[in-house]
């Protein structure tokens, strides 16, 4: 595709920024083909193949996909391997100042992607898991410690408009079960209180998540093994019931649930008709949407607070969300006459959908410096006396439009919702069945646990169907 004007071809670069409309999602397409149809070997291919994928600004995303099939296919080191190269990438990632000027005359989609906050943490989780299956639980516990030690740190460069997604009750109780299959039960209980305190001012109004039942009775367990006669007593008041103080199981199982697939990123805009500037705010509306936005524009360049003062109409683009719903709602573990039902203890979903929604005032900033340096860039050329340069001012008008553009990158493989069971295991039966179901449908399978030795078995299951 060619934009010119009379006297003007625009260079490769900005014809290279006009193309690729797609979003992540959709370039990507073959490759949630083969996850969702469970056809790894191919994903992984794929992958491999990925030219793209590789390079420097998506790299992040390839090692959290490659992590992730390794992952499912049970290569738990490879795994472990290719999320320590997204672990240090996270870690040390540094602003490209080059691309962070391309990004802010084109869209943030050219810089390396950033991941979201609880992408990051997801990978300390998925490696924890890794961790678990080698048998290495004190590297699983670093990994646990490290996710809210995370969370802690990335709360703390904002200054305003915190996230709500600060504390993560899902890592706490992850750790009271490694703990237990150490026999660490005081370090257990410390780490089911923090979990029931997260879920219940951090989870509970904010992502409409209470504690597990398994929870309370964990926590209960743990304070009772430890002797802590008046936290039993606290807790059971608190909670309604007793703790039940029968003998021990012989062998135990821990099944996670990884339902579905989470969201993925699109694009949205706003399109504004009514500005007004003044004492250095500008204030965007949209009277239809009744939408009114000020934005301070003293960090601005005196070049670029001229430019946004001779705009009337523009158009800035953020991403979204969009839902892929999991095909089932719940599901229930069935061992000899018993059934156990799985209970949700992480939702993705809406901490995924929180965390944008808490970071889109930081992004509007971003977003309108962008439309500053557009701007500043299209008036100068466009008051230029050169015939020349006003028709490149022009033809940078219409790349302005056109490249405004989000960056709907994310991790498409992180499921919906994590849900959990702990159940007893017979040690002349060690055959568990999970049903899974929905409104109309129910499908059942079959796992089998033969006994080697160990007292707790940790197990996770993922169910890729999803809408």
């Amino acid at each position: 595709m060619k934009i010119f004007t009379k006297h003007f071809f625009l260079p490769p670069l900005l014809l290279m920024l006009l193309s690729g409309c797609a979003t992540y999602y959709q370039k990507t397409l073959r490759y949630q083909e083969y996850v969702r149809e469970a056809q790894f070997d191919k994903a992984k291919e794929w992958l491999e193949k990925d030219r793209k994928g590789k390079r420097p600004r998506n790299l992040l995303l390839h090692e959290l996909n490659l992590g992730w099939v390794n992952w499912i296919t049970g290569l738990s080191d490879s795994s472990n391997r290719a999320l320590n190269r997204a672990d240090l990438m996270i870690e040390d990632q540094q602003k490209h100042y080059g691309l962070e000027a391309l990004a802010l005359v084109s869209n943030p989609g050219v810089r390396p992607y950033q991941p979201e906050d609880f992408e990051k943490v997801m990978v300390n989780y998925f490696k924890a898991v890794n961790y678990i299956r080698l048998g290495k639980y004190e590297e699983a516990l670093v990994e646990c410690r490290r996710i809210n030690l995370r969370l802690n740190e990335l709360n703390d460069k904002y200054k305003d408009r915190k996230n709500r997604y600060s504390s993560d009750a899902f890592a706490h109780l992850l750790m009271g079960l490694v703990y237990e299959i150490t026999g660490d039960h005081n370090n257990a209980f410390i780490a089911y209180r923090n979990a029931l305190e997260a879920y219940e001012k951090v989870y509970e109004g904010n992502f409409g998540l209470g504690p597990p039942l398994q929870l309370k009775k964990d926590l209960l367990r743990s304070a009772s093994r430890c002797g802590f006669t008046d936290e039993v007593r606290y807790y059971e008041e608190k909670f309604g019931f007793r703790h039940e103080t029968g003998r021990a199981a012989e062998r135990e199982l821990i099944f996670l649930w990884h339902n579905g697939f989470g969201p993925v990123k699109a694009e949205w805009s706003l399109n504004f008709s009514s500005l007004e500037k003044g004492d250095g705010v500008f204030t965007l509306a949209d009277e239809e949407a009744g939408i009114s936005i000020p934005y301070q524009t003293a960090a601005l360049s005196e070049r670029e607070q001229a430019a946004l003062s001779d705009v009337h109409f523009l158009r800035i683009a953020f991403p979204k969300y969009v839902d892929r719903m999991p095909v089932y709602t719940d599901a229930t573990l069935l061992a000899g006459e018993s059934a156990y039902p799985l209970e949700m203890a992480q939702n993705i979903r809406e901490i995924a959908f929180k965390t944008l929604q808490d970071r889109m005032f930081r992004e509007m900033g971003t977003a309108l410096l962008r439309l500053a340096v557009k701007q500043s860039i299209e008036a100068t050329l466009k008051n230029s006396k050169k015939e020349d340069m006003q028709g490149l001012g022009a033809a940078v008008s219409i790349v302005n439009a056109l490249t405004e553009k989000a960056d709907t990158r994310n991790w498409q493989t992180l499921p919906y919702a994590i849900s959990y069971a702990r159940i007893p295991l017979d040690l002349t039966a060690d055959t568990v069945r999970l049903k899974v179901r929905n409104a109309s449908r129910e499908q059942e399978q079959v796992f089998s646990f033969p006994d080697d030795g160990r007292k707790s078995l940790f197990f996770v299951f993922s169910t890729l169907d999803s809408n």
